[in-house]
């Protein structure tokens, strides 16, 4: 007993520390991914979605490595408060990745339409709305359930507990699904040329299956597990770490040239920066404010 116990704190010492090392390093790319974005490179449709997947990939990995230096400096366990917190901007970056595949999706497999119908600053006022609305999914059915206060009051908690898994899971199937279609179109069926940013949502879609997934499960079946599988947390935590962290790395390898060594800022660029490009019948992609 006493050995299981003993490896149970090895384990959950090394994935806390993974985690921690994963996140700093991953808050340091979203934070040059956020810079560059944010005032070096001119925003188009889809690259306002890429900055504020960015923003809350930094606040996400920013209260990830808040907490855990807490947690190493007063030896205090993971509360309550603490996933309540991160896992808002959690949401918030599954929100913004199911709206960036849905739209690429649409941009590329009705251009005509799209160009046609788009309202100029969709992008941005889509981004202010799912700031605005994951607030409350998120806060309501975590204090309803207790997370926030103590109290529970089962049939309420149950009632917004299973909206907000509801939510979740249809955003993790618009953005998965908007990943499939969006390989099969341009790999068998479109004959223009591979469309921007189709890399960038085909990878975050692969991320999002291997990594976002288990800290969504966590969310829907937290008393569950707590109890049959206490090491389940951390591990979900690390591959949330993983996901936000990955995704500067991948711009970084979408926009690098093999054999040249250019300045970052260049390479963010070329990876993320949006040009007018001729879809359709010659139609080209809004550009300017969005």
């Amino acid at each position: 007993m006493l050995g299981i116990l003993s490896l149970w704190r090895t384990v959950n010492s090394v994935l806390f520390y993974l985690t921690l090392v994963i996140a700093v390093g991953g808050l340091l790319g979203n934070g040059l991914v956020l810079w560059n974005l944010g005032f070096h490179i001119k925003k188009g449709p889809f690259n306002t979605y890429l900055l504020h997947l960015a923003a809350a990939d930094f606040l996400f990995l920013s209260c990830q490595v808040a907490f855990s230096v807490v947690q190493a400096a007063l030896g205090s366990s993971q509360d309550t408060l603490y996933f309540v917190v991160t896992f808002l901007w959690f949401s918030a970056g599954l929100w913004l990745l199911a709206v960036l595949g849905a739209e690429r999706c649409l941009s590329d497999i009705f251009p005509s339409c799209y160009q046609r119908c788009r309202p100029r600053h969709a992008s941005t006022g889509l981004c202010v709305l799912v700031w605005a609305l994951t607030l409350p999914a998120v806060l309501l059915p975590a204090n309803a359930c207790g997370l926030l206060r103590e109290g529970t009051r089962l049939l309420v908690c149950i009632r917004y507990h299973a909206v907000s898994v509801t939510w979740l899971l249809s955003l993790a199937c618009v953005a998965l699904g908007a990943c499939l279609v969006l390989f099969i179109w341009v790999n068998c069926c479109s004959q223009r040329p591979r469309p921007k940013f189709c890399g960038i949502v085909q990878g975050s879609g692969v991320l999002l299956l291997f990594c976002r997934l288990p800290f969504i499960l966590y969310w829907s079946l937290r008393p569950i597990l707590n109890f049959l599988l206490p090491i389940f947390l951390p591990l979900a935590t690390l591959l949330a770490c993983i996901d936000s962290s990955a995704k500067p790395l991948m711009y970084f390898v979408m926009g690098r040239q093999p054999g040249h060594r250019e300045p970052l800022r260049t390479v963010l660029q070329r990876a993320l920066g949006e040009r007018s490009q001729p879809g359709a019948g010659g139609l080209s992609l809004p550009m300017g404010p969005v």
